[in-house]
Formats: C-alpha cells, structure tokens, sequence
C-alpha cells in the first residue's frame, strides 16, 4: 500500500516537473524574442512599425504591414477553400460511405499530412501558379505571374486539409446514434437530420478543428514562400503577390545582418508571429468554451 502511495506521488510530482519545464521553455522562448527585438523597438514605436508598409532596411526603414496583412490574406484564402470542403467530406465518410470507401480514404488522407511542406510548395510551382497565371486570371481580366495569395491559399488550404477532415470525421464519430435514431423517426430526412442534429451538436468539436488548422496556417512556411511572390506589398485582390511573415523569416534570416536592426526585425517578427498565434488561440479557447457550455 505504502509502495503505491510513493509511486502516485512520484508520479504526480514528475508529471508536475515536465508542465514546469515545458511552461519554462515557452517563457524562454518569449524572453528571447523580447530581448533580440528591443533595438527596433527602441529605434521606432511599437505603432510606427505595425502600421508602415515600407520594408527597406538598407535605408533603415522597417514597416511590418504588408507581412502581416499578407499572412492574414493567405489564412483566411486557405480557411475559406478548406472549411467547406473538410465539412462536406467528413459529413460524407461518416455519414454516406461505406465501410469499405471510408477505411480507404481515411488512410490517404492521413498520408497526405506527411507529406513534406516543400513537395507542396513544387506542386503549387509546377500547377497552382500555371493555372492562376494562364487560365484562372484572365476570366477576371487580370494579368499575373500567378504568384500570388490566391496561390499560397489554394496550397495552405490542401496542406490543412488531412488534419481537419481527421479531426472532424473523429468528432462526428462521437455523436450518438441514438440522436440519429430520434430525428429521423420524427420525419426528417436524413441530410435535415445531419445539418440540424448531428452538426449542431459536432460543433465545438469542428470548431476545434478548425482553430488547429488556423494554428498550423499561420506558421507554414516553405510552401507559401514558394508560391506568394515574396513582395513586401499590402495586397489588394487575391491575385496580388504577398508576403507572409514566415516567408520573411525563412528567407532573410542569415543574410545581411550586418546591416543595423536587421536580425532584430527578424527576431520582431517572429516574436508578432507569436504574438499573433498565441492570442488568436487564446481567444478561440474563450469561443469553445462557451461553445461546449452551450452544446
């Protein structure tokens, strides 16, 4: 008895030391961050450098508005394809399929998560960019490269795709069939049963999801670097390049730190990068909260 007592305490006490370190490496992770990006925020405001657009370091000129702006525009460019599509084809696996079709495509579409970034970032070279620039843009009457948001959206959005469709076709799992059972012996049909039943009560569940798929989009990086253009503009249609803030991270970081405030606008932006994520999670944890409460 006594050994079992030693070993639930042993056991809490590690489980405590392991939250402490990994709450310490954050902390860490921040205070760095803070400390290498004080120069440029001692040099100009904190507003000065979210609000101006003009990125020019030779001139010692560091706006981070066309990143951020660029990072927002391909987020919501990759939510707006994904969200839609992970909805439906989870709804269908789960509800529409066979077992034989399901226990195919599930597996698929978890090997599409391991894929390597960059072998999406070719994909979206050799496909995505043709198709924008040749066929896609000149319906609308525009004339472009086909680097643009639009690009790095379309590819983000198949990026995050295998991680919702997951996650939803786990949480649509979860809904009793009993509810089922109920709806449709009360005269609905089988979609009315599903948009008013079974997807009302998966909601916290898919909004989760979705919150995991925001998180990974707002810090991919190699595969929206190789599709966006890299332009340090705020861009005003989705056919316009960007550039997101991992991109800048990514491909400046290591060169021409001789030049004053350089790394520290670098270490700046990925400490905004953190900033960003953390608070949109933080945020999305209110929202499920209330969601769960209600659900």
């Amino acid at each position: 008895m006594i050994n079992r007592l030693v070993k639930d305490r042993i056991a809490q006490r590690l489980s405590a030391g392991l939250l402490g370190i990994t709450s310490l490496v954050i902390v860490l992770i921040v205070v760095g961050l803070v400390w290498k990006a004080t120069p440029l925020l001692t040099e100009f405001s904190l507003l000065e450098v979210l609000t101006e657009s003009v990125w020019a370091p030779l001139k010692g000129e560091f706006g981070f508005l066309s990143f951020i702006l660029g990072t927002i525009w391909v987020t919501l460019l990759s939510l707006l394809i994904a969200v839609p599509l992970c909805i439906l084809a989870s709804v269908y696996l789960v509800e529409y399929a066979s077992d034989r079709l399901r226990n195919m495509v599930l597996p698929l579409v978890n090997v599409l998560a391991a894929i390597p970034p960059v072998l999406y970032g070719v994909w979206g070279v050799l496909f995505v960019v043709p198709l924008l620039g040749n066929y896609i843009a000149p319906i609308f009457g525009v004339s472009t490269t086909g680097y643009s948001v639009f690009a790095g959206g379309i590819v983000l959005a198949v990026m995050i795709f295998p991680i919702m469709v997951s996650i939803m076709v786990e949480v649509l799992n979860t809904i009793p069939y009993e509810l089922r059972a109920v709806s449709l012996s009360l005269g609905a049909t089988r979609w009315e049963t599903i948009k008013h039943v079974v997807l009302k009560k998966a909601k916290p569940g898919i909004f989760a999801a979705v919150v995991l798929a925001i998180s990974r989009a707002f810090g991919e990086t190699v595969a929206v670097l190789m599709v966006c253009g890299n332009i340090p503009q705020i861009p005003k249609s989705i056919f316009d390049a960007g550039y997101p803030i991992p991109a800048l991270i990514a491909n400046n970081f290591g060169e021409m730190m001789s030049i004053p405030l350089y790394d520290s606008a670098l270490m700046f932006a990925a400490l905004l990068l953190f900033v960003i994520i953390f608070g949109f999670n933080l945020i999305s944890r209110l929202i499920l909260n209330k969601l769960e409460a209600k659900y």
